[in-house]
């Protein structure tokens, strides 16, 4: 087997480089309901937030990211229109996603004047090791205690980490699965991020829920999902400040770090 080293390293965001890799991996996030937010704005917001959060590249720089992560103030955002529609659209989610905890806390405190609420968005290639994530983290955590040293609004009580995860479902190639689907049978879920189901650990509320326009998914590598037996969610964590630094640490040790 041949093997190919490959050096990853991280980098601020730049504002002249970063902004059409971090829209390609917000699309990768939102998966077929990307449509309804307006990325190019969102995008501009988290490259010109370049001290907090971090990308991931290979060689150099000026190349797109691998992976990128950030967090937004909703609070601080909230009148701006990408970061409004990310707020309606994570309380509707929440809502409807049939777990009764995020269905009452996601809304509650999105709309709450006293709670100060981290959006957290992170992304990767799928082919990405899960190995150069810690480090993201850390970094942010970093930066998020300097910001809030220098009375930058950061200080935040709760953390809404927005990601992705796929119900294991009938297969369009397995006339079996296809029998036990129909029996009821199936739905096994799985993460996208291996590291999700750990940091879920310390949520006060998590869960999966439905893309608003799955039914329209039409792209060849949505017919790739389905013919695999694989259905994608959108799935969040709420967690409160005070556990975020132990969920952190709970990845560290679950993946592991080259670093």
């Amino acid at each position: 087997m041949d093997m190919v080293n490959v050096d990853f390293e991280l980098f601020n965001y730049d504002p002249q480089i970063d902004f059409h890799g971090v829209k390609t991996l917000l699309r990768q996030l939102f998966d077929t309901d990307a449509q309804l937010f307006d990325l190019s704005g969102l995008s501009d917001l988290i490259v010109e937030q370049n001290t907090i959060g971090s990308t991931c590249k290979v060689d150099d720089k000026a190349n797109d990211a691998y992976a990128f992560l950030t967090v937004l103030n909703a609070s601080e955002h909230r009148a701006k229109q990408p970061v409004a529609q990310l707020i309606e659209y994570l309380s509707d989610r929440a809502k409807a996603s049939g777990a009764p905890a995020l269905a009452e806390k996601v809304p509650e405190v999105l709309a709450s004047d006293k709670a100060v609420v981290g959006l957290v968005l992170a992304e990767r290639l799928l082919n990405m090791p899960a190995e150069v994530i810690p480090p993201m983290w850390s970094m942010m955590i970093d930066e998020i205690e300097a910001a809030v040293e220098d009375k930058e609004p950061y200080e935040f009580t709760y953390y809404l980490v927005v990601s992705r995860a796929y119900l294991e479902v009938a297969s369009a190639l397995d006339e079996q699965r296809k029998q036990k689907k129909a029996r009821g049978e199936g739905g096994v879920l799985q993460f996208f991020h291996p590291e999700d189901e750990e940091m879920g650990k310390f949520a006060a509320a998590k869960g999966t829920y439905a893309f608003v326009k799955e039914d329209e998914a039409v792209a060849d590598s949505k017919r790739a999902f389905q013919e695999m037996g694989v259905k994608p969610q959108g799935y969040m964590m709420l967690i409160e400040a005070g556990r975020f630094q132990g969920a952190v640490d709970a990845v560290k040790e679950f993946v592991g770090s080259p670093f």
